[in-house]
């Protein structure tokens, strides 16, 4: 690979990287509503999986993650269901916080890499954003159900429902209003990126 490609790809990541940053610590970033909150992280993770693959896109999930993991303890804004799993297991907290963004920036990866080679890079772009909000909500509630669907704390949220009307009922109008503006936003913005020569047409 050549010095110029590498040059560019990590100034790419870098800015993303500022600017997902810059949305973790303002209000920029996330939606307060109930426990849970709207979060426009997914889109800067979506870009990187975009213009920079697979890697690209799990360093900038990985990146979401750490910063989702730190409201647990009041860094960066608090998530008051943060705060409460954290009290039950840390350990389990950062995984439930972590890991479901680090795959979710992987898997994107090789989603726009599959769409654009069976349709276009247009589209693959809207394909990506709004498969980072649907993956980022499917494994956040996978990972907080299998991890903590036991506890106190959660059986009192899930109140004796079924777990898919549970889960459905309680992430609700966040993930619908996720999906819509991740899924406009990358596709613009990605296509810009296209045009301007920031991602890989082959």
């Amino acid at each position: 690979m050549k010095t110029s490609t590498k040059t560019r790809q990590l100034t790419v990541l870098g800015l993303l990287t500022g600017i997902l940053l810059l949305m973790a610590y303002t209000p920029l970033g996330y939606l307060n509503i109930g426990p849970l909150a709207i979060s426009f992280n997914v889109i800067p993770v979506a870009l990187a999986a975009i213009t920079l693959g697979p890697a690209g896109g799990a360093a900038a999930g990985a990146v979401f993650g750490l910063t989702s993991f730190l409201q647990c303890i009041g860094v960066g804004g608090v998530s008051s269901m943060g705060v409460v799993l954290f009290g039950i297991n840390p350990v389990l907290a950062f995984i439930q916080r972590f890991v479901p963004r680090l795959l979710d920036g992987l898997l994107l990866g090789y989603i726009f890499r599959g769409v654009k080679k069976a349709s276009n890079a247009r589209l693959s772009c809207f394909v990506t954003g709004f498969f980072s909000a649907f993956l980022n909500t499917l494994f956040f509630m996978t990972a907080l159900v299998v991890l903590f669907g036991n506890t106190e704390y959660m059986q009192g949220l899930i109140g004796g429902k079924n777990i898919i009307l549970f889960v459905c009922g309680f992430v609700g109008i966040n993930a619908v209003c996720e999906m819509v503006s991740s899924t406009i936003i990358t596709g613009a913005v990605g296509f810009a990126l296209l045009k301007a020569g920031l991602v890989n047409r082959d």
